[in-house]
């Protein structure tokens, strides 16, 4: 946090020597004609970095996610609320952005990265609430890997479709995990191989077919690339389950799915078109970048979903289940620069002996727990 209000200050003090005040507007025009000087650059650089922190990105995530015994209505607050102001601020500079393709290309990485990682992590959790942050992790890396590329209406878009969803998920966390026990009841949700398979073919069909229905009518459009990297995002709505009933149902299910992505496909384009005052200028090469990546996440996906190819890659379950462990080595990293201070006990607590009983129990305790993890 002190590393993320260091670098808005040197944001604010390059900023200062570009223009010589602290207007933003003149910063924006002044970077429109002289995007290449240093202090526009350091500017752009810093405020990327520093968002990326406040929003959680990889490695510096632990925060966000060891918060998870707060009360429920606070984390409703810090993940719909606090932790959404990143987003903003990048579609309120989005023409400093345009103007420093560095910013951008930076932006791109650490969104995949906290996208590929959220994503994941998040399919192996048991607790509701530890789930959820990891969505939010996952969310807030699309956010940035919207913005990176050039689509700020839509990262719009997808900030407060967020803040809503994460604010109601949070407030009802509680009857969550009571619908979950009642699913339970019914069997373990499981996909079919071949609806894996089919779905990303099917949802990539409705949303090109939506996306040119539109350009008629208003004549824009987005990217091919971003159609293609939707329909990744939104196959599993097509998914079928493994006991689904005969093929009369499977139907039904894609009907209704394909149903509910055209409504969503229509949704994201009327976002298209709202005028925000931020530059809609989709940058083709880091798109498609973007896009071999999320065929890489969905292929990850189904390996962690198939109940037949969880064998194969039962590693990448439990990786996945330790969040790849990149939290424990960055505070490890932290602790040797910044070491913590434990309190001291206290030396009638130091000095009491500890029974054969007690010292049992311990040693049972951890023995189980190491077995629970392993």
């Amino acid at each position: 946090d002190r590393l993320a209000d260091g670098l808005l200050i040197v944001a604010a003090c390059c900023s200062y020597r570009e223009v010589g005040s602290g207007s933003i507007s003149a910063l924006f025009r002044d970077a429109s004609t002289h995007a290449t000087h240093l202090n526009a650059q350091l500017c752009a650089l810093a405020f990327v970095l520093a968002v990326a922190i406040r929003t959680a990105m990889p490695p510096v995530h632990g925060w966000l996610i060891q918060v998870m015994e707060a009360p429920t209505p606070v984390s409703a607050l810090l993940h719909a609320g606090v932790v959404n102001l990143g987003g903003y601020l990048l579609i309120r500079f989005a023409p400093l952005l345009e103007a420093v393709p560095l910013a951008r290309a930076i932006l791109v990485a650490i969104g995949l990265v906290g996208a590929l990682l959220g994503s994941l992590v998040m399919l192996t959790r048991i607790s509701i609430k530890v789930r959820l942050a990891w969505s939010t992790l996952a969310q807030m890396g699309f956010m940035l890997l919207e913005c990176g590329v050039g689509l700020y209406q839509l990262a719009a878009l997808h900030l407060i479709g967020h803040s809503l969803y994460k604010a109601y998920a949070f407030l009802c966390s509680g009857e969550s995990v009571r619908n979950a026990r009642l699913r339970d009841l019914r069997g373990v949700w499981q996909p079919a191989a071949w609806s894996i398979l089919v779905a990303p073919v099917l949802a990539g069909g409705v949303m090109f077919a939506v996306n040119e229905l539109c350009s008629l009518v208003v004549d824009q459009t987005w990217p091919w690339w971003w159609s293609a990297a939707l329909a990744l995002a939104w196959a599993p709505v097509l998914w079928v389950r493994t006991d689904a009933g005969g093929p009369l149902v499977a139907v039904q299910r894609l009907a209704v799915g394909g149903g509910l992505l055209s409504l969503l496909s229509l949704l994201a384009f009327v976002g298209h078109l709202v005028p925000l005052g931020a530059i809609m200028q989709p940058h083709a090469y880091a798109g498609q970048v973007a896009l071999v990546a999320l065929v890489l996440l969905y292929l990850g996906t189904a390996m962690l979903q198939v109940p037949a190819w969880r064998a194969r890659f039962a590693s990448l379950r439990r990786q996945s289940y330790a969040g790849f462990y990149l939290d424990e080595a960055f505070t490890r990293l932290t602790l040797r620069f910044w070491p913590v201070r434990l309190p001291v006990a206290r030396r009638s607590d130091a000095a009491m002996p500890m029974s054969i009983a007690t010292r049992g129990k311990l040693q049972a305790s951890f023995t189980s727990r190491a077995g629970f993890e392993s």
